[in-house]
């Protein structure tokens, strides 16, 4: 269950390997924690046409208890109820150079949003009805810090996330003060420890409607506690990315730390980052990225994308590692060194860490991270700067005395940008937004006689039938609600536009949740992997494909007819092909696993 530090690690040629000299990580990772601040805030496909079991009620409500499943397969189909100035030192506030703790970023200003305490959304992210001044100060560290294990308001939340050490000392926990669940951690470690004493390992425990899954990584424990009817392998995957924040921010050397002092409380080298895995958290309700494994691209025209490209493909030659220009958290080029690749949930650990920190809005940062797919025992070093409120470019490198040159490349890269009109560009594709079913193309579309095809082998009973007449109401042709389109060569996906009756964060939760569960059924190595499914309950059609080049997930109205439905499902995925080089980065290299 622990990473694998072998995967995507390698380096290319040019490049110094961090583990070469194991003395100098050791002199990083001590360096690192002497400089604490004296004061901190505590705060794979199927074959044929196999169906899935069926999935629980994707989330009519969070409080439900976990229904079992009532199926009944019919004709493949599943029915489920369901001189230059000097670096500033940016991240964590134990950094170097640094004693005050992060403050949160205006964008990732509702990363504590939980069930109770629903916000309106806007799709390019931002709060509703809160204005720039009330985002910023609206979440300045942990919330309810003021609650314990003792506390009704703690007892009654419905998920929770808890970091401890193999000693039982807290480290991090998503509600209420650490200090103040000492206990609490204290008997969570004692059922790991009672477990492995006995030849075993804990994974899941089930009580009543709450699931409490376990994650060990070394002498570091994660566990979460969860109401909200998400499958095991979606609650897993969380605290695994929980995990690879941390190892972000210290690297995984810090169990070194644990070897030389089992009692070894390492609560303050995080100090001042609850803001960043509470952010990490949010994205769990939002973000299809922290299921998918992929990353998305900010929709723009095929040559805007391959100016920005080319610019930092030259920064690429000069000795950078990886270059990445990205839109919150929204791809809009990245180039990476000869024989370097960068995993997705690496991606999405780094933009999560600063959109999060306000440090690095305020000036030109130059802040050591570790990204854990690609070396989880060594720091690369990051130049970041923010060219915009949204815009930003992310400069990685192996060299720690690497400022004043990579400064020099944000130069040449941002003099590039300006000249092509890439940052306008930006921030035109900002207010108009990505795809939206409304905007489906109704006409016949193309289809090449080796491209796949859903629905081309029998249907159901219900087949053959007379078309009907498209579904008239809200959403796109034939009642088409919402999209994802994750391209599996590429490693990328595309999402459409929320629009009505997807209008409340509360109904875009419950729909990612739906999708986490489809796609948690999709890919059970138990019951799978399989190829299609389809399935009707009382808040949508869910209707499923995977190919080997992708896959593909839509939300129908609950009353769509099926044939219709998935006639709309081809036309989209023609849709996409259509437009592929303005929605993906094209010749980007697949990453390994």
């Amino acid at each position: 269950m622990s990473y694998d530090s072998s995967s995507s690690s390698s380096f290319s040629d040019g490049f110094a390997d961090p583990n070469s000299d194991p003395k100098l990580v050791d002199e990083r990772f001590d360096f690192l924690t002497l400089n604490e601040p004296t004061e901190l805030e505590r705060n794979h496909r199927g074959h044929g046409n196999d169906i899935a079991d069926g999935l629980s009620n994707p989330d009519r409500n969070d409080n439900g208890a976990e229904d079992d499943d009532r199926l009944r397969v019919e004709d493949q189909e599943t029915f489920g109820d369901e001189g230059p100035s000097s670096p500033s030192s940016s991240g964590y506030a134990g950094g170097r150079g640094s004693s005050s703790a992060t403050s949160p970023s205006r964008i990732d200003e509702a990363s504590e949003i939980d069930d109770n305490e629903i916000q309106e959304l806007r799709n390019d992210g931002s709060l509703e009805g809160i204005s720039d001044s009330q985002a910023s100060s609206w979440v300045t560290s942990k919330r309810h810090v003021d609650e314990d294990d003792a506390s009704i308001s703690w007892r009654k939340r419905k998920k929770h996330f808890f970091i401890l050490s193999n000693s039982g000392k807290p480290i991090y926990s998503r509600y209420g003060d650490e200090h103040k669940l000492a206990g609490f951690s204290a008997t969570l470690q004692a059922i790991i420890s009672f477990v492995e004493n006995g030849g075993d390992r804990v994974k899941l425990v089930k009580a009543g409607k709450h699931q409490m899954v376990f994650l060990v990584k070394g002498p570091i424990y994660l566990v979460c506690i969860s109401c909200t009817e998400e499958p095991f392998e979606s609650l897993k995957g969380q605290l695994e990315l929980i995990y690879g924040q941390m190892i972000l921010i210290l690297t995984k050397s810090i169990n070194r730390c644990f070897e030389k002092n089992p009692k070894f409380d390492m609560t303050p080298l995080l100090g001042g980052t609850d803001v960043v895995f509470s952010s990490l958290i949010h994205l769990f309700s939002w973000n299809p990225a922290t299921f998918l494994h992929a990353y998305t691209c900010l929709p723009l025209a095929f040559a805007t994308r391959q100016a920005a490209g080319a610019v930092l493909q030259d920064v690429a030659d000069s000795g950078v590692l990886f270059a990445i220009l990205m839109c919150k958290h929204k791809v809009i080029s990245l180039v990476g060194a000869q024989k370097a690749s960068l995993h997705p949930d690496d991606m999405l650990l780094l933009s999560n860490f600063v959109l999060s920190s306000e440090s690095f809005r305020t000036a030109e940062s130059f802040s050591p991270i570790c990204l854990p797919r690609y070396n989880p025992m060594a720091f690369l070093y990051a130049y970041v700067h923010f060219f915009d409120v949204n815009s930003y470019l992310m400069l990685l490198t192996t060299s720690s005395d690497a400022f004043y040159h990579l400064k020099d490349c944000r130069i040449r890269i941002e003099a590039v940008l300006l000249k092509s009109n890439v940052l306008s560009e930006v921030q035109r594709s900002m207010i108009d937004g990505g795809m939206r079913v409304e905007d489906l193309p109704v006409g016949p579309l193309p289809r090449s006689g080796s491209s796949p095809h859903l629905g081309q082998q029998t249907l159901t009973s219900e087949s053959p039938e007379r078309p009907r007449e498209p579904f008239i109401g809200i959403g796109g042709p034939a009642g088409l609600w919402h999209f994802i389109y994750r391209s599996i060569y590429l490693d990328q996906y595309v999402s459409s536009e929320f629009s009505p009756p997807l209008n409340s964060l509360q109904q875009q939760k419950r729909l990612y949740r739906a999708y986490q569960r489809v796609y948690a059924s999709m890919h059970d190595k138990g019951i799978g992997p399989h190829k299609t499914q389809f399935r009707r309950d009382e808040n949508y059609v869910l209707l499923c494909w995977v190919t080997q080049d992708f896959e593909f997930y839509a939300a129908f109205d609950p009353l769509a007819d099926k044939a219709l439905a998935i006639k709309t499902c081809n036309r989209v995925c023609q849709w996409v092909k259509d437009v592929e080089n303005e929605i993906f980065l094209q010749g980007a290299s697949p990453f390994s696993w």
